[in-house]
């Protein structure tokens, strides 16, 4: 990749609008790893609220075999809240012209498919919405979910944004994901063979591997005909189990330099149709490494890299 292909450039080539995400935080969704279908505890760097600036939790949770839901109008409620919150911020700081409603905290295809149909359909009613972005696991999406997906695109910008996190199996265990690599191939074939866009996310820092790792993951992924990309270093934050390996000294996170590194290698990896929504990521409620703290300094950094290494950004 010569010239960074951002997710914006595709938005704006596509549409000739100023387009942006909306992520919306859903009460009630979870993880079948941590409601204990196939695991507990949750990922190993789990922690929602610091991903997501509209995570809510909730105690009752649902899932695919759920027969009632009995939160429904509290989720639309915040379904609503939460968009029309922060599409008046859009508007006013970005001047965003059109939103793709994203579905972000936790699996938002873990809930019986009535209520996604609802949410889903609820969402895209909303003034200036060209679409959707649905974050989920590749273990927990219904076929028939898939193909309501798929006949959906055929009028609005649908995506699927698939945790993917590594291709090497090992590491998928160390950090308690729930599945294997197989899944994901799977699935992600399945997505593809209906004609769906796919983004998918890797991190960066995993427990115990190299780089040679990471970017066999990125070619791993790559190798699915995926169609977008974020890529996430692993940072700790309180309340997750890595807080407490990081605590006893058995977790040591990446450096803003190896993270670059690695950044700019699987950038120039991508073919020229995949974009790049995410290069990075931080927050504030950060117990580790300090460099992501401060997104825009890492953005800045990362862009000085790019330029060096002969990747134009325009």
């Amino acid at each position: 990749m010569d010239i960074l292909y951002t997710f914006g450039k595709y938005l704006k080539q596509k549409y000739n609008k100023k387009i942006k995400k909306v992520p919306i935080s859903i009460p009630g969704f979870t993880c079948p790893n941590i409601d204990g279908t196939v695991a507990r505890g949750g990922c190993v760097f789990c922690e929602n609220e610091s991903f997501s600036p509209n995570f809510q939790k909730e105690k009752f949770t649902l899932n695919l075999k759920s027969k009632e839901n009995p939160l429904l109008q509290k989720q639309l409620n915040a379904l609503k809240f939460q968009f029309f919150n922060t599409v008046e911020l859009y508007k006013r700081i970005y001047g965003s012209e059109k939103f793709i409603v994203y579905f972000q905290s936790f699996t938002n295809t873990y809930a019986p498919f009535e209520t996604l149909k609802t949410l889903y359909e609820t969402a895209l009613q909303f003034p200036d919405v060209i679409g959707l972005s649905i974050g989920t696991r590749t273990d927990s999406i219904e076929d028939k979910t898939l193909q309501y997906l798929k006949d959906l695109s055929n009028k609005y910008e649908i995506w699927i944004e698939y945790g993917i996190q590594s291709s090497n199996n090992e590491t998928l265990k160390k950090i308690n994901r729930g599945h294997d690599f197989e899944n994901v191939k799977e699935t992600v074939k399945k997505t593809k063979e209906l004609g769906l866009n796919v983004c998918g996310h890797l991190i960066f820092g995993l427990p115990g591997e190299s780089q040679k790792e990471m970017l066999q993951s990125v070619k791993d992924t790559i190798e699915l005909n995926i169609d977008s990309i974020k890529f996430h270093p692993l940072y700790v934050t309180d309340n997750t189990l890595l807080a407490l390996e990081y605590k006893k000294g058995n977790f040591t996170p990446i450096s803003e330099k190896d993270y670059i590194d690695t950044l700019i290698k699987a950038i120039k990896m991508l073919p020229q149709n995949v974009s790049i929504q995410r290069m990075t990521a931080g927050t504030s409620n950060l117990l580790a490494p300090a460099w992501c703290r401060d997104k825009s300094k890492q953005i800045s950094h990362i862009h000085k890299a790019l330029i060096k290494a002969g990747i134009k950004l325009k």
